[in-house]
């Protein structure tokens, strides 16, 4: 009888952990930080000159410094006021939220920089593969972005304003959207 019960225990314990490794993902997006804000979320850096720091302290040292407002980055942890963040690149690091921006902006295709001449983004006049080209934007070019419907994302790059599919930006969540 100790047998089975040891045995019935693994087998819940097993179960329980398989439940908990699959419903992981679901939480993951539905996290919440100390401020009450989705986490990980997309959001913009709002000053020139950022400092993207080793830990979430002016006494931590500076390991990289933005110098262009507007770049797109991934909130991914807070601590105080202190937001750790995430550039397409893969960059990670710490910023203070007063430098950060709710406007959300994106990066064309970063995956694609370097990868040759012909190597465009199309911005659509609507959001659907066929419809007209309004612009052919490199990859790597920042664009500003209005609102995503979970397939495409309105977005305006030098005065032009169309749609770009929402799986060649970095900067919009697959499936999310937004106004």
């Amino acid at each position: 009888m100790r047998q089975f019960l040891s045995r019935l225990a693994f087998a819940t314990a097993v179960t329980l952990s398989l439940v908990a490794i699959e419903a992981a993902p679901a939480f993951a997006q539905a996290a919440k930080g100390a401020s009450g804000l989705p986490l990980p979320r997309f959001v913009s850096l709002k000053s020139k000159s950022v400092n993207l720091r080793v830990g979430p302290s002016v006494d931590y040292a500076v390991a990289w410094r933005y110098l262009k407002s507007g770049v797109p980055v991934e909130v991914t942890q807070e601590y105080d006021n202190w937001r750790k963040i995430r550039d397409a690149d893969g960059t990670e690091g710490w910023v203070n939220q007063a430098l950060l921006s709710g406007d959300r902006t994106a990066v064309a295709a970063p995956w694609m920089r370097g990868k040759g001449e012909g190597v465009f983004v199309n911005m659509r006049r609507d959001p659907q593969a066929g419809g007209a080209i309004v612009a052919r934007i490199e990859p790597g070019v920042v664009v500003h972005v209005g609102e995503c419907n979970g397939e495409w994302c309105r977005a305006e790059a030098q005065g032009t304003d169309g749609w770009i599919s929402q799986g060649e930006i970095w900067g919009a969540y697959p499936g999310e959207a937004f106004k």
